[in-house]
């Protein structure tokens, strides 16, 4: 799939944007006085890695007109090296859209992180086919790969037609589609039928499929086995197991993945991958690995391994970058990763973590 210049971008992905209140040095939300804001979403933490390393993405995006919030996504995304499009919504009354709220400790030792999301009156719910030029993006612009999250997909009942027409669109004029399903409880509460469809058509003409255990068993109904537990790498045969049963129900992808984590506690964990493409299949071994702050790891992990795709390296090679930004995010304070070129990804990979002069 490597980039080829007739595309104007390499990777494009809708998404909601907000930003996120993390308390200083590891600390609890409920105790702290002192929070970093930084803005953020899913899908742009994983557009991150390819912008970072020089590839042209986009986001497609709402923002509410006039607000601060909003001018501060902007420039983050600026300094990504990120473009936008979407339109700006009026607020209306101090009660109307605003853009949302994550709140999230980073955990430390035996305590786990805790987030709470605030997505009242979330600006991004309103992302609508009316708002964009699809054929213009598509088919004039060009775009090699169409990113898609089930955060977004399972929004609201808009996000999630407009995800299903992106993908149908995207089919039309031979843009590749991956498809992160991000299973989340709260967001299907009562709305399982209506989006098990959606979820099971995108899937459907999906080219990447990438899931943990649980995004795989709740969000497509594919048997598999059970979440978390210790000694993830004994499970390695049942998730491959896991992945035939999605390949056998969705068998228009060419890639599957998903990751290996077994959380020893907030400040370590083991790190492993499993990639099916074609016929041939790559395991990661869970490896130990520090964790400054788990958020953005998955998204890491989905960054690196499409860059790779993106720039035609094979898919054993697409899994161990993929890993190793995965890696490089939980080594940060942000939810996301932003590396400085390809050989610091690659030195994680090799566990070289020797001072470079």
């Amino acid at each position: 799939m490597k980039f080829r210049e007739q595309y104007k971008y390499a990777m494009i992905v809708p998404s909601s944007m907000g930003v996120r209140l993390t308390p200083v040095d590891r600390q609890p939300v409920h105790t702290s006085e002192m929070f970093h804001l930084r803005a953020t979403s899913a899908e742009t933490n994983v557009l991150s890695i390819s912008s970072g390393l020089g590839l042209p993405v986009k986001v497609l995006t709402t923002f509410v007109k006039g607000s601060p919030i909003a001018q501060l996504i902007k420039n983050e995304l600026k300094r990504r090296h990120i473009d936008y499009e979407g339109v700006e919504v009026i607020q209306d009354t101090p009660w109307g859209y605003r853009h949302q709220f994550n709140i999230a400790d980073s955990g430390y030792g035996m305590r786990g992180p805790r987030v709470q999301n605030d997505r009242a009156g979330e600006v991004g719910k309103t992302l609508n086919l009316k708002d964009f030029d699809l054929d213009r993006i598509f088919k004039d612009e060009g775009v090699q790969l169409l990113h898609l999250s089930g955060l977004i997909a399972a929004l609201s009942p808009e996000t999630g037609l407009f995800c299903l027409e992106l993908a149908r669109i995207a089919k039309k004029h031979g843009t590749k589609i991956s498809f992160d399903l991000n299973h989340r409880a709260s967001f299907w509460k009562d709305r399982e039928e209506e989006l098990s469809a959606i979820f099971k058509e995108i899937a459907s003409v999906t080219d990447i499929l990438i899931g943990n255990e649980e995004d795989f068993q709740l969000a497509l109904g594919i048997h598999g086995p059970e979440a978390g537990g210790k000694n993830i790498g004994d499970k390695i045969d049942s998730f491959k197991q896991l992945i035939m049963n999605v390949k056998k129900e969705f068998p228009n992808a060419t890639t599957y993945a998903t990751t290996l984590r077994q959380v020893e506690s907030a400040n370590e964990h083991y790190w492993g991958a499993i990639l099916l493409d074609g016929s041939t299949w790559t395991v990661i071994e869970p490896r130990n690995i520090p964790v400054l702050d788990r958020i953005g790891g998955g998204d890491g992990f989905v960054g690196g391994l499409l860059y790779g795709f993106l720039k035609g390296w094979s898919s054993e090679k697409c899994a161990q970058f993929g890993w190793a930004t995965g890696a490089l995010a939980t080594t940060l304070l942000d939810d996301f990763a932003l590396p400085a070129d390809e050989e610091q990804v690659w030195s994680i990979w090799e566990g070289n973590a020797r001072v470079k002069r």
